[in-house]
């Protein structure tokens, strides 16, 4: 159902230009948005630069905003494990093996069509991602935040665009290292090779930088586990960093070098783990950011999910 908004021009906006207006007037949206709306001025169509006049009337059709997410494949696939929720965000811990969103070969049973199942979510994400701000692979686990409203949609953006937030994950890889800690930092692009692949760049690309610490070692089944702060937020930057650095995260099939590890296993049991499980090792730990509408402090923690705490298990026991 379209919302039609009517203003009339008082003394104290003579004068102004009329996306000036509207923009003031309708705080809600923003100035691109606005520009694609219908609008008259005196009922007849009129350029956004024209200035107002005392009495002037304008009219604003605000179309109804749609998802092409059709109402038959919005389903619950399977139980959401919701960490936090209000009227503006929904906080989910994702689990491993799930798509985000809707895309060729993949139009059911992606997350956000389980969460459409249980709640709205803002649309400004466009048609076949609403609410979404931020993605995580489909085999990596953890924290995620859908925006429920448009204002929430707009702050999200801007926290995650000038990353004032922390993002930390959990991910086991192969090898020990020397060290306890360390920076890690590299442009990020597409490979030139393999257009499913990031690669890091000397010239080109994005900047990433990623803060690895190191949480557990196992030094007779050569691996470890780190915990990885993004200071970025690039296209699998921390698949692409680890691996790029000598630690490939374990049951990663795109940069994980997974059948020369396989190799030098010994426990049968690590080696039937990594031989019965598909996708990589990796879970997003803690986001932390200060709400988008409220202005209050946030702070989300997932913890292992079944599969890790499995595969640290068999780890104590090889040592």
């Amino acid at each position: 159902m379209q919302n039609i908004r009517d203003f009339v021009v008082c003394e104290t906006d003579v004068g102004t230009r009329l996306d000036k207006f509207l923009t003031g007037q309708l705080s809600e949206f923003s100035r691109s948005e606005i520009q694609k709306f219908n609008i008259s001025l005196n009922g007849t169509s009129t350029k956004m630069s024209a200035r107002l006049h005392l009495g002037d009337k304008i009219s604003v059709v605000i179309p109804e905003k749609k998802t092409n997410i059709a109402s038959e494949n919005v389903s619950s696939d399977f139980d959401l494990d919701i960490l936090y929720e209000d009227d503006d965000i929904i906080v989910i811990n994702k689990p491993r093996g799930v798509v985000m969103y809707p895309s060729a070969g993949n139009a059911t049973g992606t997350l956000v069509q389980n969460v459409l199942a249980h709640t709205n979510l803002s649309l400004l994400g466009g048609e076949t991602r609403p609410g979404v701000v931020h993605r995580l692979d489909k085999d990596t686990s953890g924290v995620m935040v859908f925006a429920k409203s448009d204002a929430a949609f707009r702050g999200l953006v801007k926290i995650f665009s000038t990353h004032d937030l922390t993002r930390k994950y959990i991910a086991f890889v192969w090898g020990v290292p020397n060290w306890d800690s360390a920076d890690i930092t590299g442009n990020i692009a597409r490979s030139s090779r393999n257009r499913q692949k990031m690669t890091m760049v000397k010239t080109g690309g994005k900047e990433a930088h990623t803060q690895v610490t190191v949480s557990d070692v196992w030094t007779r089944a050569g691996v470890s586990l780190f915990r990885c702060t993004l200071l970025t937020g690039r296209t699998h930057q921390i698949r692409v960093h680890l691996s790029a650095h000598g630690f490939p995260v374990l049951c990663d099939p795109v940069y994980g070098r997974t059948s020369s590890k396989l190799a030098s296993v010994k426990n049968l049991d690590l080696l039937n783990f990594l031989k019965s499980h598909s996708g990589q090792m990796l879970h997003a730990e803690v986001l932390d950011f200060v709400h988008p509408v409220s202005g209050k402090k946030m702070h989300f923690k997932s913890h292992m999910p079944d599969d890790m705490s499995e595969l640290k298990e068999i780890l104590d026991e090889i040592g």
